[in-house]
């Protein structure tokens, strides 16, 4: 019985391993594409935000700060 198995499944032709290998090629271009592009909006995200804090930062300073007379001695 052994010896008719490799009559009954067919080993794949080396076409179908390249096309596996094309898809597989295909699929890890496109996974890193999008890494990238998330990558890329979660950096002008941060940069955004970075920028409205430095700008609260400077406001803040720029305010008057009354605590300062209360803890003057």
């Amino acid at each position: 019985m052994s010896q008719e198995l490799p009559h009954i499944v067919p080993t794949p032709p080396p076409e179908v391993e390249e096309t596996f290998a094309t898809y597989h090629a295909t699929i890890e271009f496109h996974d890193e594409v999008r890494s990238r592009q998330e990558l890329k909006r979660y950096c002008e995200w941060y940069y955004q935000i970075a920028e409205s804090h430095r700008q609260e930062l400077q406001r803040i300073r720029g305010e008057l700060n009354i605590f300062a007379w209360f803890r003057r001695r």
